[in-house]
C-alpha cells in the first residue's frame, strides 16, 4: 500500500483546496491473477491553519481470474474399440464388429478436433486448433457452454480408466439437464480441472 504526503503553502489564495490523487499499484499472484490496491489521497489546504494533508486508503477488490485449461486429447478408448473391431472381424464376427468399428473410428475424429474449454467461469465445447464454438446442442438445445455455478452434480467413470463423464446442469432447464460424454481428453488433467472449478463430485473425492 502506497501513502502519499501533500503539503501546501500558506501563500494559497483560496481558503479550502481538495486536491486528489490516485494510486494504483499491480503485483501479480500464484496463477497470474491481478491484485490491486488503491489509495485515494485527499488534502484539505487551510489558509488559518497551514497546510493540512488527510489521507484516506480503500483496499481494492480482489480480482481474481482462473487460467484457462484445455484438457490434452487421448485416444485410448478409440484404439480399444478399434482394436476389438479387428479382433472380431478376424474371427468372423462380422455382425458386432462393424458397428464397433464404426463408432471407434468416430471417436478417433472427434478426439482430433473436439475440445473440453475450463475457462473462469464455464465449461465449453470448441472444435478445431482454433478452438472455434461448436454450435449449439443437437440433442437438447442452447450453447455448448455450461456455468460452474449452474453444476449440481458430476461424475466421473471410472477414475483408473476413465471412458465417460457425466454432469447435470440448470442452466439449460432450472429441473436440471443431464449431459454424457465420453473420455477423449486427458482423464486426469479432466477429473482435477473439474474437482478445481465444479468442486468434488457427490461419490468422489479428490486422490
Amino acid at each position: 500500500m502506497a501513502s502519499a504526503l501533500l503539503s501546501t503553502s500558506r501563500a494559497l489564495p483560496l481558503q479550502n483546496r481538495e486536491v486528489g490523487g490516485f494510486v494504483r499499484n499491480l503485483r501479480s499472484s500464484f496463477y497470474g491473477k491481478v491484485i490491486y490496491n488503491q489509495n485515494f489521497v485527499k488534502m484539505k489546504a487551510n489558509s488559518n491553519h497551514g497546510g493540512r494533508a488527510v489521507v484516506t486508503s480503500v483496499l481494492g477488490r480482489r480480482v481474481t481470474k482462473k487460467e484457462t485449461v484445455i484438457p490434452d486429447p487421448d485416444y485410448r478408448i478409440p484404439v480399444v474399440l478399434l482394436g476389438l473391431s479387428g479382433g472380431l472381424a478376424y474371427t468372423n464376427n462380422l455382425l458386432p464388429a462393424a458397428p464397433i468399428g464404426l463408432l471407434g473410428l468416430l471417436l478417433l475424429f472427434q478426439t482430433t478436433r473436439v475440445r473440453f474449454v475450463f475457462d473462469g467461469e464455464a465449461l465449453e465445447v470448441k472444435v478445431g486448433e482454433q478452438l472455434q464454438e461448436s454450435g449449439e446442442n443437437v440433442f437438447v438445445g442452447g450453447k455448448n457452454r455450461w456455468k460452474y455455478s449452474t453444476f449440481v452434480n458430476w461424475e466421473l467413470w471410472w477414475p483408473n480408466f476413465p471412458i465417460l463423464v457425466y454432469f447435470k446442469e440448470t442452466q439449460t432447464k432450472p429441473e436440471g439437464q443431464i449431459h454424457f460424454f465420453p473420455v477423449i481428453f486427458n482423464g486426469k488433467q479432466l477429473y482435477d480441472v473439474m474437482v478445481e472449478r465444479a468442486g468434488p463430485s457427490k461419490t468422489s473425492a479428490p486422490k
